[in-house]
């Protein structure tokens, strides 16, 4: 099975600061650098890496285009990978001295996804297949609606949390992966086992994966729960973490893993990520792994 990542491109202006800047407040940053981000394309970036065949479509501009090359150097499929005249999104990252980040997003070229480019982009995938989305692109609940048109299983990544998830058709998801705040604005709960619980009884063709920050993450489906503890490091940048454990929990699934396995592989790749400066360029390969 092929997975399609349907996904933002963002380039990533990182700051490095004492402390997150406060209303009111000027401050000046002890460092700069300019990355390759986005969900989407940190999310490919996993993937690959972790061994799984990975096509991402979304939308750049001319700008972006060292993001394409980025995607291919790492053996992602581009085919519909589409350059406008919008340029690319962009993302303005503060990190503190304890490795926490704070970021403001600007849509960019993701925010001029047609609904004729989607049916494009689906027409070249089969039943079966996988794609997976985040809420960094326009018309998430037409993505959603032509994916299950096509037939293919959707994955969802529900982040960052706003109004176009509360307003998409959320039964045709076959799987979530989210944190406990998306969590909580979705099923109105807050503890782990209530939340997996909620989201089984609302959307009950659904597995759901929930990290859990520091504690970990864990897995549910009605039936079972299954817990996976966080690993013990010194956190130098957290913002990829996410995306390094939405990849390689999807890769290896794809490969036949069990969900505890998938877990306990998503958590090494997200320790190693949080170890490291920068987002896509933190994300472990399979073989770091050993």
């Amino acid at each position: 099975m092929k997975i399609l990542n349907f996904g933002s491109l963002n380039i990533d202006h990182v700051y490095q600061v004492p402390h997150f800047v406060t209303p009111g407040e000027t401050l000046a940053s002890t460092g700069y650098q300019k990355n390759a981000g986005g969900k989407g394309t940190n999310q490919s970036i996993a993937l690959a890496r972790a061994g799984a065949e990975v096509y991402h479509a979304g939308q750049i501009g001319e700008d972006g285009i060292f993001l394409k090359e980025l995607l291919e150097a790492d053996g992602v499929n581009t085919k519909w990978l589409k350059v406008g005249e919008v340029p690319t999104g962009h993302a303005m990252i503060q990190v503190n001295s304890q490795g926490q980040n704070c970021i403001l997003i600007c849509g960019g070229a993701n925010a001029s996804v047609t609904e004729d480019y989607m049916r494009q982009v689906f027409a070249d995938f089969e039943e079966g297949d996988f794609v997976l989305f985040q809420n960094e692109i326009a018309g998430l609940p037409a993505l959603l609606q032509y994916a299950s048109e096509a037939g293919l299983k959707i994955v969802l990544n529900p982040s960052p949390i706003g109004p176009e998830i509360l307003q998409s058709d959320l039964s045709l998801v076959d799987y979530f992966i989210m944190n406990e705040i998306e969590g909580f604005e979705i099923t109105g709960k807050k503890d782990a086992i209530e939340i997996l619980d909620e989201m089984y009884r609302r959307f009950p063709k659904a597995e759901v994966v929930l990290t859990l920050g520091g504690e970990g993450a864990c897995f549910g489906n009605g039936n079972d729960h299954v817990f996976e503890a966080a690993r013990k490091v010194t956190a130098v940048d957290t913002t990829a973490a996410g995306d390094t454990f939405t990849g390689y929990f999807f890769a290896s699934l794809l490969e036949g893993a069990e969900p505890a396995e998938a877990l306990r592989l998503a958590t090494d790749a997200a320790a190693i990520t949080v170890s490291r400066p920068g987002a896509a360029c933190s994300i472990p390969k399979r073989s770091e792994l050993k």
